[in-house]
């Protein structure tokens, strides 16, 4: 088994996705508490709405950038092929709010599917 550079790289992929989904989902629960838990001077025209869809947002994005994060560490680690490209397909979602992360996740699962032989 030769190691090569793909499943490291995807592994970090993954990671900086997951970690870029965590901090929009923070964002998003700042949101939500500005938006529906806290009394904030002109906030009043705020539809009641709202924070229900910010967290129908921010659920399915955690779970999303979480998935990422392990499967970036797996990645890394060469480990549990199977985890390491679901993480990668999850990256897709979960960075793509912020810095348009569309990109990283699939150049993730690319470099993933192509290192199957590589993993334990």
């Amino acid at each position: 088994m030769e190691k090569t550079w793909k499943p490291t790289t995807a592994g970090i992929l993954n990671i900086i996705s997951g970690a870029v989904g965590l901090i929009a989902v923070a964002g998003l629960f700042i949101a939500i508490g500005i938006t529906g838990g806290f009394y904030i001077p002109g906030t009043e025209h705020i539809p009641e709405f709202v924070p229900s869809l910010l967290t129908g947002i921010a659920v399915p994005l955690a779970i999303c950038s979480i998935l990422s994060l392990v499967g970036g560490i797996f990645a890394v680690q060469r480990k549990i092929w199977g985890l390491a490209l679901a993480g990668s397909i999850s990256a897709i979602f979960a960075s793509t709010p912020l810095l348009g992360g569309l990109p990283v996740g699939i150049t993730a699962t690319i470099l993933t599917a192509l290192s199957k032989n590589e993993f334990e």
